[in-house]
């Protein structure tokens, strides 16, 4: 099994500790998120066919790499957008992710990291231009290191209106959902500037945005991992969500428990929430 370390939160971040101590154990506890029932996941070695990795701030947890590749093959998603203070109020800057892009590209190899941006989001902040000038300059900084970026558009669900309308409100923004020309556009033109720098632009569970040089993603790719590993790893195509591709996985991360405070994200009902949950998390438990 493919284990997502994890799309529900950022576990390199924040809870790199827990996650060493799971390994060590061989299972950690999971919470479904439609009936809040706990379930078992086992990490034991002969269970675990790779893990993804995802998160906006690897340093705290580069350490743990190298054993974890010891372990079984890894990739990271990493996201890095550069948004304005408004939209991302405690990530790290940009520079210091592309430096942990290509630390982590120089000594696990090119295909150990997928640089995410996502989600866009088009505010009076971060219009259609900003987003152009603003991709480029990043995808400058990490050619060679990664030859995949993935993009969505941010899906406004109940949960990403409220927490975005608060920070509108708060530092006096406007935001909009661009139509399906205007992302058409606009992924066709970060398809062409990846090119140019030796990435495939791969487009997250949207697929009314691809084409014009812009592919469906697998975030959860059990070919990545095989090239990683060097190794042919299969595994069936399981998404956890309407025309997502990702490959079968376990997520063994918790909603609300993520303290980065991003005014879009999905994965918290408010950031207050997520700090409190942060702020009484027990390393030593099952769970997150």
């Amino acid at each position: 099994m493919i284990i997502s370390a994890s799309y529900r939160t950022d576990i390199p971040a924040f809870y790199g500790d827990w996650f060493m101590r799971r390994l060590a154990a061989g299972a950690c506890q999971a919470v479904n998120p439609w009936n809040r029932k706990p379930y078992t996941v086992s990490l034991k070695r002969e269970d675990v066919d790779g893990f993804v990795l995802w998160t906006r701030n690897l340093a705290p947890f580069a350490g743990y790499l190298p054993a974890i590749a010891e372990r079984a093959p890894f990739y990271v998603q990493y996201t890095v957008t550069g948004y304005p203070h408004a939209l991302e109020r405690s990530v790290v800057t940009t520079e210091r992710a592309i430096a942990d892009i290509r630390n982590t590209a120089r000594i696990f190899g090119p295909f150990s990291v997928v640089w995410r941006y996502d989600p866009i989001v088009v505010t009076t902040l971060t219009p259609i231009s900003w987003h152009l000038n603003n991709f480029s300059l990043v995808a400058e900084q990490l050619q060679y290191s990664t030859n995949e970026v993935t993009i969505s558009f941010m899906h406004s669900y109940r949960k990403t209106r409220k927490n975005i309308d608060a920070a509108a409100r708060k530092f006096c923004f406007g935001w909009r959902e661009p139509d399906q020309e205007e992302s058409l556009g606009l992924a066709a033109a970060l398809a062409g500037i990846a090119d140019e720098h030796g990435m495939r632009l791969t487009v997250c569970s949207q697929p009314a945005i691809a084409g014009g040089g812009a592919q469906p993603a697998a975030c959860i790719d059990a070919a990545r991992l095989s090239i990683v590993s060097g190794e042919s790893l299969s595994a069936p195509i399981k998404g956890n969500r309407p025309d997502c591709l990702c490959n079968a996985s376990r997520d063994i991360g918790a909603y609300d428990t993520c303290p980065h405070g991003c005014a879009y994200c999905y994965a918290v009902s408010g950031s207050d929430a997520a700090k409190a949950n942060h702020a009484t998390h027990n390393p030593a438990s099952e769970l997150i």
